[in-house]
């Protein structure tokens, strides 16, 4: 009781800290927010001494940033959260409006994630764990597209030129499909891949193995096993919760989504604090819920085991994955940067602008007549070593978090509530502007999927049988986190690691496309795609130049991800052979 009280306070002090953090955002950025919001406002209007201090006196800014932090929490114990800065209109209508509108949105993208998942495990479900051909690349190019690329894509093909479905707006069920698949598609091809990585530990259990010795379908030993791996799921699919309410910005802004991130990316542009503030603190509530109900299901799953210790371990040592796709990614990725250093990035040639490929340029040039393989291959310098120092960070970081749930738990809920853009802004507010911003921005965020994955493991991985025999045998604390628990849990966290690598990229893109990253004429991946974006129906090789090199990168981190394996050691294969041997002679004994 007293864990779950000082939990309790913990995240309360967080979610408060975060709120008036973001209270304070125009004191700490050195901004006059009476002009932003007089730009908001009416931008032909002449920001005159006179006007702002009109707007100062409406707004109660004389009164100090903490002054308006006191009046609006002592608002929303009656269920007023003020009034917006710019519109005049009530703060606590628009965010409910606009958290249903998202809500309904991240409904419908889970149902395609769950869909895309299912299709991801699909090849092992199918051969019940069974060792063969590996596979990943098609789940590792759904997870590398841009989700703000898919949405235009989806947009204009599906929604303009073919005319299938709505592509702006939001008036019914039509308008929720290509936004969702936006959404959902990179989604589930994450969860997919952290599914199936774990169902080969479900299907090596004694109790698969029983049931499909006594005959049982194979569909049920399947669904028994997708069952077992799920409690190690719930925690990274409450963080797409929150993720795919709140980190739409890009996708709501090319759907025109009257949502929750567009909400608050506008309010956060214009320094709205109200609607700011108040959409912010619904996504805290809303990712406590999902921890909430996370824990509750995998208690319901697993609580038993989990509480008597005679959880199975899914992660047993098993051979590194062989093979020639990553050397053949590596080597496609190396080339195509090669090929592309020699050239200049930065040369104009207005007279070949929008030029199709070609032996002169071989992926084609840009609005400007800079030549795209050039700018891909200088850009990769910058997207790849920044991508993998992050990652790299953001690993350390989630793992150290992961190992104290307690102090990791709460944080997680908070910063998984900060928006991207968001937090480039909180970063950009306390740091300043600069080519660092958008990394730190990343980094804020980066770590927390992987430091949930880690604490879900580590609660099994604790409850396992062989663990708590070594308990048993007297083994330390030390020395069972050392020998038993970071083995079994460094590699699978490694894994998505490298899995998020092309998602670390992804998000410098996105900050990119909507004016927060790199900034022209940097040749950063996701400003080329930024850059490109509005000529993608005219001259699609610009966009489609830099989002397949991207998808490459997705291939090779999943291809290279399943090298990365616990190795049996000397006494486990040792173990494992005369555990072998017995099961042999027992068959032998009961067929005499």
């Amino acid at each position: 009781m007293r864990h779950q009280l000082t939990a309790l306070f913990w995240r309360v002090g967080l979610a408060g800290a975060l709120v008036c953090g973001i209270g304070l955002l125009p004191w700490l950025s050195r901004t006059d927010p009476a002009l932003t919001v007089l730009k908001a406002r009416s931008v032909e209007r002449e920001p005159t001494r006179e006007v702002l201090a009109d707007i100062r006196s409406q707004l109660g800014l004389e009164e100090g940033p903490l002054r308006l932090l006191g009046q609006w929490t002592g608002g929303l114990w009656r269920g007023d959260a003020g009034r917006s800065w710019i519109s005049g209109a009530e703060v606590t209508p628009t965010v409910l409006q606009a958290l249903g509108v998202s809500l309904l949105l991240m409904a419908v993208a889970l149902a395609v994630a769950a869909g895309t998942a299912g299709l991801v495990c699909a090849r092992t479900l199918h051969r019940q764990g069974r060792r063969g051909r590996a596979g990943g690349s098609g789940s590792a190019v759904l997870a590398a597209l841009p989700e703000f690329l898919t949405a235009s894509l989806l947009a204009t093909v599906v929604g303009v030129q073919l005319g299938w479905l709505p592509a702006l707006g939001w008036y019914g069920p039509r308008w929720t499909v290509l936004p969702a698949l936006a959404l959902g598609l990179p989604a589930g091809a994450v969860l997919g891949r952290l599914l199936d990585d774990l169902l080969p530990g479900a299907f090596a259990e004694s109790w698969a193995r029983a049931a499909a010795a006594r005959g049982l379908p194979r569909r049920t030993i399947a669904r028994q096993a997708v069952r077992r791996c799920v409690p190690a799921l719930l925690p990274n699919t409450g963080l797409f919760v929150v993720g795919l309410t709140g980190g739409s910005v890009a996708v709501e802004q090319i759907f025109d989504i009257p949502g929750l991130g567009r909400t608050t990316l506008q309010a956060a542009l214009a320094q709205d604090l109200p609607v700011l503030q108040a959409g912010t603190l619904a996504l805290v509530l809303l990712a406590a819920a999902a921890t909430g109900a996370s824990r509750l299901t995998t208690r319901l799953l697993i609580g038993p085991a989990l509480r008597d210790g005679a959880l199975p371990s899914l992660h047993r040592p098993t051979p590194p994955a062989r093979g020639i796709r990553p050397y053949l990614y590596g080597g496609v990725l190396l080339a195509v940067v090669a090929l592309g250093l020699p050239r200049d990035p930065l040369a104009l040639n207005t007279r070949e602008r929008l030029q199709s490929p070609s032996r002169a340029h071989p992926f084609g040039t840009d609005a400007l007549g800079r030549d795209i393989l050039a700018r891909v291959a200088h850009g990769a310098l910058d997207t790849l070593l920044l991508a993998l120092a992050i990652s790299a960070v953001a690993l350390a970081a989630g793992v150290l978090l992961g190992l104290l749930p307690r102090l990791s738990g709460p944080l997680v809920d908070t910063v998984n509530a900060v928006p991207p853009v968001l937090g480039a802004l909180l970063v950009t507010a306390v740091a300043g502007s600069g080519p660092v911003t958008p990394a730190l921005a990343v980094l804020l965020v980066a770590w927390a999927p992987l430091a949930t994955h880690t604490s879900a493991l580590l609660r099994q991985e604790r409850a396992a049988q062989h663990v708590t025999a070594t308990r048993g045998l007297g083994a330390g604390s030390w020395y069972v986190l050392r020998h038993e628990l970071l083995p079994a849990v460094l590699p699978p966290v490694t894994r998505h690691a490298l899995l998020r690598l092309p998602g670390i990229a992804l998000a410098l893109a996105s900050l990119a496309f909507l004016g927060l990253g790199a900034q022209p004429p940097s040749p950063e991946w996701g400003l080329l795609l930024a850059e490109n974006q509005p000529y993608a129906e005219r001259a699609p090789w610009a966009v489609l130049a830099p989002a397949a090199v991207l998808a490459l990168l997705g291939a090779l981190a999943v291809s290279a991800a399943g090298g990365v394996r616990r190795r049996p050691g000397r006494r486990t294969v040792a173990a494992a052979a005369s555990v072998e041997r017995s099961a042999r002679a027992r068959e032998l004994v009961g067929a005499e």
